[in-house]
């Protein structure tokens, strides 16, 4: 079995080349990945088939991340875990993530390989 095992993560980023990065990345792990460009497709998608984890960029047109976020945290499944990618790398923004109900932050520009390794450890710690 691959590591993701197949467990759905709901990918919302507007730039195209983190989104397929990232993506790409997930899905070599074994994650079902589930890739949108905007903050409203990540909501929509939410509600029609929960995923195992979110991974949310904070800044995007319409809904942003935090937006979706207070969404999710408000809907009937606020244990799926929510990652926040953001260039905002001010104390301030990290700790409104996090004051709003984020799992985990990861400040742009970041490593793939340790985006992976926070991936599979919030899925690890609420199987």
């Amino acid at each position: 079995m691959t590591l993701g095992g197949g467990a759905r993560v709901l990918l919302a980023d507007d730039d195209e080349d983190i989104r397929d990065l990232v993506a790409f990345k997930l899905g070599q792990a074994g994650y079902a990945v589930q890739a949108v460009d905007d903050g409203m497709s990540a909501w929509e998608a939410f509600q029609a088939d929960l995923p195992r984890m979110v991974v949310l960029d904070v800044m995007m047109p319409g809904l942003s991340g935090i937006d979706v976020l207070r969404k999710i945290r408000g809907s009937g499944a606020p244990e799926v875990p929510v990652l926040l990618l953001s260039s905002r790398s001010q104390d301030a923004d990290i700790d409104l993530g996090f004051a709003i109900g984020a799992t985990d932050y990861v400040i742009k520009p970041f490593s793939p390989r340790e985006l992976l390794h926070r991936v599979n450890g919030l899925l690890a710690r609420t199987r």
